[in-house]
C-alpha cells in the first residue's frame, strides 16, 4: 500500500509520438482485493469526456455486457474536420475570432512573487478553496434573473477579480469546451477539445449587472463560433511569439459539472486514485465544480511566479468578491469590496499587536455603515442636532443616499477626493456622509 504513490508516479512518463501505442495500462494489487489500475494517455488522443468514457466502457465490460459498435472512427472525424475548414461557415467563424482578436491583443500583467523566466516553466500546483452554500445560492439566483449560467456569472466575477489586481480594462480568459457537437462524436474516444478565447472589458464605473450581460453576449457569440480550432487562429493572428508566456492568454476559467467519485458495480467499488500533478499550463487555472454543499474551486498556478500564500490570499479576496457581488449586484465594479476584515484590520491599525478580532469588529463599523444600521433600528430617533434644525437617522440617511446617487452619476468612486463648501450646518454631515457612501 505505501509503496503505491511512488509506484503510480514512476508509471507516468513521457511518450515518443512516433513510436505506439500512446496508452499504457497496468493494474496492481496492493492488498487482498484492492487493487490500484493505472492507465497514462498522451493529451493527443484524449480529453476529459474521453476519461469518462473510457470508465463507463470498462465497468460496462466488466459485468459482462457487449458495447455497440462505432459507426464512426476518429480517423473519420479527422479528414470531416480538416475538409470543413474550407466550408463557408468555418470561414465565417474565422471572420469572427480575426475580428473579435483584432488591435492589440493584451498581456495580463498580474503582480508576481518571482520574476517572469524568459522560456515558460510548467512546475505548479494547485490551492482548494470553496464558495459557500449561501453565496453558490445566491450566485444561482443571480444567473435565473439576468437569463444567464451560473458559468457566466463566476466568469465575469473572475475578470473583474483579474481587473482589480490588474487595473487593466481589456482581459482575455481561455475556457475549455468539449467540441462534440454532433451526438455521434458523444461516445468517441479521442481529442475533441476545443479552447475559446474570450475577450471582455471590464471597467470600474460599469455596473456588475452591466458587466454581466457584456460578459453573457460575449460567452454566447463564442460558444456559436466555436468549432474554429484554436491553432489555427493563434496561427492566423501571427502573434509575436513569446517564449515566457502562452499564446493569447494567461489565464483560463472551466466550471465543470458534478463529477461521481465513486460508483459500484456488482461484487467492485470503483473510485479515483488520488495523485498529484505538479505542473500547470498557463500562469493560472481557476477551476469550479458545482457540489451539494456549494461550488467547490481549484486554482492551478505557476509555483515559478507565485508562493502558495499569494495564491490562498487571491482565493480569499475571489470569495469576499463573490460575496459583495451577490449582496450589491447593481453596484459599480470599482465599488465591490474584495478586501478581507483583517486585510481592512491591517490597513486601518498597522501589523502591530492589536488582537485581530477586535480590530475587525471595529473596522467593520464604519461611520456611515453604523448611520445605515440606526437607521433601520431606531429610525425616528433624532440624528443630528444643529441650532434649531433636527434629522431623524432615516432623514439623514434618505438625503445622504440622494446625494450619493448624484455623486456617483458626477463620476466620483473609491478614492475620489471631494471637497465639500459648507457653513457649520445639518447639510454638513450629510455632505460628509455622501462622499463616504460614494
Amino acid at each position: 500500500e505505501e509503496e503505491t504513490p511512488q509506484y503510480a508516479q514512476d508509471f507516468v512518463r513521457a511518450f515518443d509520438l512516433a513510436q505506439a501505442p500512446l496508452l499504457r495500462v497496468q493494474l496492481i494489487e496492493n492488498g487482498p482485493g484492492r487493487h490500484v489500475m493505472l492507465y497514462d494517455m498522451h493529451h493527443i488522443i484524449s480529453d476529459g469526456v474521453t476519461e469518462g468514457i473510457i470508465v463507463q466502457e470498462f465497468s460496462q465490460l466488466y459485468e459482462g455486457q457487449e458495447l455497440p459498435p462505432l459507426r464512426i472512427q476518429y480517423k473519420d472525424y479527422a479528414v470531416w474536420q480538416h475538409a470543413d475548414m474550407q466550408s463557408e461557415r468555418l470561414r465565417e467563424q474565422e471572420s469572427y475570432w480575426l475580428k473579435t482578436m483584432s488591435g492589440e491583443i493584451p498581456a495580463l500583467d498580474m503582480p508576481t512573487d518571482f520574476t517572469r523566466p524568459a522560456v515558460q516553466r510548467l512546475e505548479g500546483t494547485r490551492f482548494e478553496f470553496a464558495i459557500r452554500m449561501e453565496d453558490s445560492e445566491q450566485l444561482k439566483q443571480l444567473a435565473a434573473q439576468t437569463g444567464s449560467t451560473l458559468y457566466m456569472v463566476l466568469l465575469a466575477a473572475y475578470s473583474t477579480l483579474l481587473h482589480k489586481y490588474t487595473g487593466q480594462e481589456d482581459i482575455i480568459v481561455g475556457t475549455p469546451i468539449a467540441g462534440r457537437p454532433h451526438a455521434e462524436l458523444g461516445s468517441l474516444v479521442g481529442v475533441f477539445l476545443n479552447t475559446l478565447a474570450i475577450r471582455n472589458y471590464p471597467c470600474g464605473d460599469k455596473t456588475f449587472l452591466d458587466y454581466l450581460q457584456e460578459v453573457k453576449e460575449h460567452a454566447l457569440r463564442a460558444y456559436e463560433h466555436q468549432e474554429y480550432p484554436f491553432e489555427e487562429l493563434v496561427e492566423k493572428l501571427d502573434l509575436t511569439r513569446d517564449t515566457s508566456r502562452n499564446a493569447l492568454f494567461d489565464t483560463m476559467f472551466e466550471l465543470k459539472t458534478f463529477e461521481q467519485q465513486e460508483f459500484e458495480l456488482e461484487g467492485l467499488t470503483f473510485k479515483p486514485y488520488p495523485t498529484d500533478n505538479p505542473t500547470s499550463k498557463f500562469d493560472l487555472t481557476l477551476d469550479a465544480v458545482e457540489q451539494p454543499e456549494g461550488i467547490l474551486c481549484s486554482l492551478e498556478y505557476s509555483t515559478a511566479l507565485y508562493k502558495p500564500e499569494t495564491i490562498a490570499r487571491l482565493a480569499q479576496h475571489f470569495t469576499e468578491l463573490v460575496r459583495a457581488i451577490t449582496l450589491h449586484p447593481q453596484q459599480p465594479l470599482a465599488a465591490l469590496d474584495m478586501v478581507t476584515v483583517e486585510e481592512k484590520a491591517q490597513i486601518l491599525y498597522g501589523f502591530g499587536d492589536v488582537g485581530v478580532s477586535e480590530v475587525a469588529a471595529e473596522a467593520e463599523v464604519l461611520f456611515h455603515a453604523y448611520v445605515e444600521e440606526q437607521a433601520q433600528l431606531v429610525p425616528d430617533h433624532v440624528a443630528v442636532v444643529y441650532e434649531e434644525q433636527q434629522l431623524t437617522y432615516r432623514q439623514l440617511n434618505e438625503r445622504a443616499n440622494q446625494l450619493t446617487r448624484r455623486l456617483r452619476k458626477e463620476g466620483i468612486g473609491r478614492e475620489s477626493i471631494v471637497g465639500i463648501l459648507s457653513e457649520r450646518s445639518v447639510d454638513m454631515l450629510v455632505g460628509v456622509l455622501a462622499v463616504w457612501k460614494a
